[in-house]
């Protein structure tokens, strides 16, 4: 009996070693600097600020600086949640043909200010975390556990799958859409500097 069972778990290693992708070594280099390069393009956005800076809004419906980052802050939670749900789910390689737009065709359609979309409520800065430094704080934190989670993943990224608005990604487009969401808005943050009114100090 130990001589059949013994055969059968190397088989059913080699099964799951064989269907699995990791992710590459360009890939997750490339993964990494998104997310680290675009958390300090925030940062370095943002330093120096002063609280009325912050707070200024060009238009009484449009969004402050600091509502730009309680927004990114709760999507990068959400974020989280999702691409944990996707890795959980069950691998379908059939997909691929259905994720039809490429990594750096994805993160410059995220990442774009030329096309304006409204958030949808879920997204809508409410002062969820508090203060505006426990906001940045919660976004900085999550950040920095996805760039560590990404150093070191052995994950299948790339046969992992979700139905987005937009269209079919993999779990590895999730993080460029990420990283690309990240810019997005701190663009938005530049440009809400570069009006007329916008306080000196």
């Amino acid at each position: 009996m130990k001589k059949l069972v013994a055969p059968f778990v190397v088989l059913l290693l080699l099964s799951f070693s064989l269907t699995g992708e990791k992710l590459t070594d360009e890939e997750r280099e490339k993964a990494v600097t998104k997310l680290t390069s675009t958390h300090e393009f925030m940062i370095n956005t943002l330093d120096g600020l002063s609280e009325e800076q912050l707070d200024y809004k060009s238009t009484p419906e449009s969004w402050s600086i600091a509502e730009c980052v309680e927004h990114l802050a709760i999507s990068e939670h959400s974020f989280s949640d999702l691409l944990k749900a996707t890795l959980a789910s069950a691998p379908d390689e059939a997909m691929r043909a259905a994720a039809t737009m490429e990594d750096d065709q994805l993160y410059a359609m995220i990442s774009s200010r030329e096309k304006k979309v409204k958030t949808s409520e879920a997204f809508e800065p409410s002062g969820k975390f508090g203060s505006y430094q426990a906001t940045l704080d919660a976004l900085t934190a999550k950040r920095t556990e996805h760039i560590e989670y990404l150093k070191s993943t052995e994950e299948d990224f790339r046969n992992h799958f979700k139905e987005m608005p937009f269209g079919t990604i993999d779990a590895y487009q999730m993080v460029l859409f990420m990283a690309g969401h990240t810019e997005r808005h701190v663009k938005q943050m530049e440009e809400i500097m570069e009006d007329i009114d916008f306080p000196e100090e």
